[in-house]
């Protein structure tokens, strides 16, 4: 159930802007203010959306927060009154040789205050929501430590935090699914043990990493070894597994470059195992082992979002199968030129 497309128009950063979508992996790089993690929180909400019970554009403010809880404030600012139009697309096989291709759209305009106004249009609803798609999103900040008491809070009042926070607690908390585990589902737990050094378990809402040592609380764990924890968690409940989604700003922000390797090892085999990833990151390292270790049976796509035209406010994308011909690519860029940097450094001290 991956999705296909993405299609955006007058919304945030996003004037006219499409970008059709791995079913494996999804690389989202570019400069700051591209729309990467807007782009993520848009495909989100539609999955969110496909449960019956969660209005399409409501499950955009509840994830992006705008002031007032207004839809209008997501319509990319001009001068005069404009509509944005957001359309997620996907395929649901069916049948195997004739997958259903489905389309959940919206549109309301700068003058919309509530997203149930009205004024406000979604289209293709009661096909969306025929086949429910199970997703997560985990968000640059880390949210395990601070889990005790937050769920309750946060149904009872009104704290400005996006619900990506509050749905990945919902998950994260779920029981393991009854019955054995495939052998998939322990291959990847096995590896993620071998990398964090342990298990999870979970008593009054407090998460402790489990190991030969007794249990540490995860407020005493540094904070890469929590992202790890929680993606264990993820897979051991059943959460992702064939067909789910996962969405993923920044995974290397507070982990040590020496796990990039095995977390990209780890995203490749859940994208083998039938999970579609999409994974918003700025660095060098995470893009280079995952276009390392994928093999050519992997599905990865790698997205470059940059601006062009006259006033640089037009965002639109080049995709490409492989590191290296990612263009534009500001990371690679950048790292060039410290290395130029460092050898006209070290060519001036040899001529002294």
């Amino acid at each position: 159930m991956a999705l296909t497309r993405v299609q955006l128009k007058r919304f945030t950063a996003f004037s006219d802007f499409s970008l059709d979508l791995s079913p494996g992996i999804n690389v989202l790089v570019g400069a700051n203010g591209t729309g990467k993690t807007h782009l993520m929180k848009v495909c989100y909400a539609a999955c969110e959306a496909s449960r019956s019970d969660v209005h399409f554009v409501e499950k955009m403010i509840r994830v992006f927060q705008p002031s007032g809880r207004r839809p209008g404030r997501l319509v990319k600012r001009q001068q005069g009154r404009a509509s944005a139009v957001v359309e997620v697309h996907r395929d649901h096989p069916d049948h195997p040789d004739h997958p259903v291709h489905r389309r959940l759209a919206a549109s309301f305009s700068t003058l919309v205050t509530k997203a149930t106004s009205d004024k406000v249009r979604v289209t293709g609803v009661s096909d969306w929501t025929r086949n429910p798609v199970e997703s997560v999103y985990i968000p640059v900040k880390e949210m395990l430590s601070n889990a005790p008491g937050f769920r309750s809070l946060y149904e009872r009042r009104e704290i400005h935090f996006e619900e990506v926070y509050a749905d990945l607690l919902r998950r994260a908390y779920l029981p393991v699914l009854r019955g054995p585990a495939d052998q998939q589902r322990k291959n990847l737990l096995g590896n993620l043990e071998e990398t964090m050094d342990g298990t999870v378990t979970v008593r009054n809402e407090e998460f402790f990493l489990h190991n030969s040592q007794g249990n540490l609380e995860f407020m005493l764990l540094a904070e890469g070894i929590r992202k790890l924890a929680l993606l264990w968690l993820l897979v051991q409940n059943g959460t992702l597994r064939d067909g789910s989604i996962l969405f993923w700003d920044e995974p290397e922000t507070n982990l040590n470059p020496q796990l990039f390797g095995p977390l990209m090892a780890i995203l490749l085999e859940l994208q083998r195992n039938g999970v579609q990833v999409f994974l918003a990151t700025h660095d060098y390292v995470i893009l280079e082992e995952l276009d390392l270790r994928k093999e050519k049976k992997d599905k990865v796509a790698f997205h470059s979002l940059y601006r062009e035209g006259e006033d640089k406010d037009v965002v639109t994308c080049n995709t490409a199968d492989g590191y290296l011909e990612i263009t534009p690519n500001a990371i690679a860029e950048t790292f060039d030129s410290l290395y130029d940097r460092e050898v006209e450094r070290s060519l001036r001290g040899a001529m002294k």
